[in-house]
């Protein structure tokens, strides 16, 4: 007699354990936009092109970040994110009220939790001119220069390259080969970042950048949807990464980044998006199903961050370990800092940092509100 229901003959499952894997590399993303999912309010009035969403929506979100509201942010985020099991974050950062040390504030937020992480400053016009780019580009080398954390590194950004002037980018890209730096910028996300560079004389946004010299290999263009299959194999030629960031396409309708095909450096992002990257992978390959890409090239690129990261951060980036029971993060070791254990994080209390994000958030609400529009 067996003391269970199952057939004498029944294959019992191996209990096989917990599983150890190599922790997830989210490779373009927005930590400010941390406290996004408690409720920030829709944009208005509604949006009818890519434009109106940044304009009444996330340039808004950026334009009201302080230190208090940037920090509960970045914390909430890069907790999620390890309890999700992501180990490197490759941030795009913009809060053009807050623009010197900024950067600090984010990196002193990763190196507590425990994080590893690219960051950088995104320099723009869009608000104030080319003053307001003068002060992103120092805030980059200022950081670059200062920095001593060992798991975190600085790079130079640009924004976008319909938003800074051509002066703008020939400085970010002098001050890349002062640092031996690369560029971390938004590329060809939507249509209207073609059609600035074809006003300007350019036959693009990479030949913009690339002609200004401010494309050293290396450098991380995101989203590149509207650029052709030869564009994206001239930057395969100059050495530069893409990272597609298929949610965000998807939330902001601007279209599936199909000519990547042409490029094996192609990397996964967020875009400011949770950085669970189970679901970025899930809504990469049911949009490349739908647009009828190569399945096997698209799986590439959920493990081609870790390339790219490596470049960044250096080789230890590999012995980054999350260990998973069933669904559950169970623990996660970064530079061989144990800063997640029995799933909850080693130097903070989860509920603290949610606490402090619920009673930011409507605070930064408010001060959305209260902006003019740009």
């Amino acid at each position: 007699m067996h003391s269970d229901s199952r057939p004498a003959d029944a294959t019992v499952p191996a209990d096989t354990g917990p599983t150890t894997a190599p922790g997830a590399v989210n490779a373009h993303t927005h930590v400010y936009s941390g406290l996004a999912p408690l409720g920030i309010p829709p944009p208005r009035p509604e949006p009818e092109t890519f434009l109106h969403i940044l304009e009444r929506l996330w340039w808004r979100l950026d334009r009201a970040l302080d230190p208090d509201s940037l920090r509960a942010a970045a914390r909430l985020y890069v907790a999620e994110a390890l309890l999700a099991a992501t180990t490197t974050l490759i941030d795009h950062h913009e809060s053009p009220e807050f623009i010197e040390g900024s950067l600090d504030l984010l990196a002193d937020v990763c190196d507590e939790l425990g994080i590893r992480a690219v960051l950088c400053y995104g320099a723009t016009e869009r608000n104030g001119g080319r003053e307001e780019a003068q002060r992103g580009l120092l805030e980059c080398r200022r950081f670059i220069r200062d920095n001593t954390r060992p798991t975190v590194r600085g790079v130079v950004a640009l924004h976008a390259a319909f938003t800074v002037s051509d002066e703008t980018v020939r400085q970010a890209g002098e001050l890349c080969r002062e640092l031996d730096s690369v560029l971390h910028v938004h590329l060809a996300e939507a249509r209207s970042d073609v059609d600035d560079a074809r006003a300007r004389g350019y036959a693009g946004p990479l030949e913009r950048l690339l002609e200004l010299g401010a494309l050293p290999p290396g450098s991380i263009l995101a989203h590149g949807v509207h650029l052709s299959e030869e564009q994206v194999r001239r930057a395969a030629d100059n050495g530069l990464w893409f990272v597609q960031n298929p949610r965000s396409n998807r939330g902001n309708r601007v279209g599936y980044a199909s000519s990547l095909a042409a490029s094996r450096r192609v990397a996964v992002g967020t875009d400011g998006y949770p950085a669970r990257m189970e679901d970025e992978a899930a809504a990469l390959l049911e949009l490349a199903a739908e647009h009828g890409d190569d399945p096997a090239g698209v799986v590439s690129r959920l493990a081609a961050g870790h390339f790219l990261a490596t470049e960044l951060l250096g080789d230890d980036i590999t012995d980054d370990l999350v260990e998973t029971d069933g669904e559950r993060v169970r623990r996660v070791v970064v530079a061989g800092r144990t800063v997640v254990e029995d799933g909850r994080l080693t130097a903070a209390d989860l509920e603290e940092i949610r606490a402090t994000a619920a009673r930011q958030a409507p605070r930064l609400w408010g001060r959305m509100a209260a902006l003019p529009l740009a």
